[in-house]
């Protein structure tokens, strides 16, 4: 029998960014990022999930224990991001333009990092309520 269960743990913060190209024309960033091309930037109320899955420890019943997960987001992600303009204030998007899809990338990259290998990690990101990325992609 398959012992795997998924948990999730789900987190807020708050970022400004900037949609731009600097290698583009600002005409070209407007027809491409529209309102998101603003030089003076605009926030957004992120929702962030993040689902880790693994096999049940049958001395403690866990996967993992989310306590353990909710200082490991807060560390690296929430501290990191959270009330920041991620084009001005993150090393991450210095160079890297600040899209849902990059963002939702660095934050798996900075947990799969920390995280033990054993467990299966996936990270969906809502940018809007209806608008949110998923990072990886299942293909089932």
């Amino acid at each position: 029998m398959n012992n795997k269960v998924a948990v999730f743990r789900k987190e807020h913060f708050n970022a400004a960014h900037r949609l731009h190209n600097p290698a583009w024309t600002e005409e070209k960033n407007d027809a491409i990022f529209g309102l998101c091309n603003n030089p003076n930037f605009h926030g957004h109320n992120y929702e962030l999930i993040v689902k880790i899955i693994g096999e049940v420890d049958p001395a403690t019943g866990y996967v993992i224990d989310l306590k353990i997960v909710s200082d490991l987001i807060k560390e690296e992600i929430l501290d990191r991001f959270d009330h920041k303009n991620l084009n001005l204030d993150t090393v991450e998007f210095a160079n890297l333009n600040p899209t849902a899809e990059n963002i939702v990338t660095v934050i798996y990259t900075l947990l799969r990092a920390k995280l033990d290998a054993r467990f299966e990690l996936s990270v969906r990101l809502y940018e809007t309520e209806r608008n949110f990325v998923e990072y990886p992609v299942n293909h089932n």
